[in-house]
This record gives structure tokens, sequence and C-alpha cells, in this order.
């Protein structure tokens, strides 16, 4: 009984993965990602020293918080 189930359980689970990955709007979604990823990376880079800035005002803004939490 419980291995019919596990049987019914994976085959259903199989049929949908087939199906996903045979459907063909998501090689377009993989595409879309990959893009946005590549533009997330470009943007990045044009902007690294105003994150890096950023991310340092951050930090030291916490590490103040912190201290005087502390106190």
């Amino acid at each position: 009984m419980l291995q019919q189930r596990i049987e019914l359980f994976f085959g259903i689970v199989a049929g949908r993965l087939n199906k996903l990955l045979r459907d063909e709007k998501g090689e377009v979604n993989v595409v879309a990602i990959v893009v946005l990823i590549g533009v997330a990376i470009a943007l990045a880079v044009i902007f690294r020293k105003a994150i890096g800035a950023l991310l340092t005002d951050l930090i030291n803004l916490i590490r103040g918080k912190a201290e005087t939490a502390i106190e």
C-alpha cells in the first residue's frame, strides 16, 4: 500500500518535471533571468565605489549605534 503511494507520488512528480523541462516558456524565462543577472552585475561594477562607500557608512553607523546601546 505504502509502496504504491510512493510510486504514484514519484510518477506525478516525474510527469510534472518532464512537462516543465519540455515547456518552451521556461527557456525564455531562463534567458530573461540571465540577462537580469548580467545587468545587475554590470550596475554593480559601474557603481562599485558608490556601493562600497554606502556599505562602509552603514557599517560605521551600525557600529556607532551598537556602542551607544551597550553603554
